[in-house]
């Protein structure tokens, strides 16, 4: 699904999505990867919800992003919360959505200025 017409310079924005890849700023990555706002993505260990593990998420803090969209894949599912402690330990907000849903909602929050860090899981096909 296309979701910008126009191509963003300033930050990193989805520009489209599917179901086993995400196009940002017209590049399209096929791997799991962490957008923010203001820095390239940076790709991401984990290729299944199932691999999550503490120093994934210790990655993601390392950021100091405000709040966490956690894509989990083609369904949502919830990571338990001794994985995400290194977040919690600094009141970074996490929330867990399927990748469509992450997407949007990191375009969203990023469009209103927030520190917004997009974790997104991309199973191949």
């Amino acid at each position: 699904m296309k979701l910008h017409s126009t191509q963003t310079q300033q930050y990193q924005t989805i520009t489209a999505y599917e179901k086993d890849a995400v196009e940002i700023n017209a590049i399209w990555y096929r791997h799991s990867l962490i957008v923010l706002p203001e820095v390239k993505p940076v790709v991401w260990e984990p290729v299944s919800f199932e691999q999550l593990s503490n120093a994934h998420f210790e990655q993601i803090e390392a950021f100091k992003p405000d709040v966490v969209i956690l894509g989990t894949g083609q369904k949502q599912r919830f990571a338990h919360p001794r994985l995400m402690q290194s977040l919690m330990q600094r009141h970074i907000g996490v929330e867990c959505m399927d990748n469509h849903s992450a997407c949007r909602t990191y375009n969203i929050l990023m469009a209103e200025g927030r520190k917004v860090a997009l974790a997104l899981i991309v199973e191949p096909a």
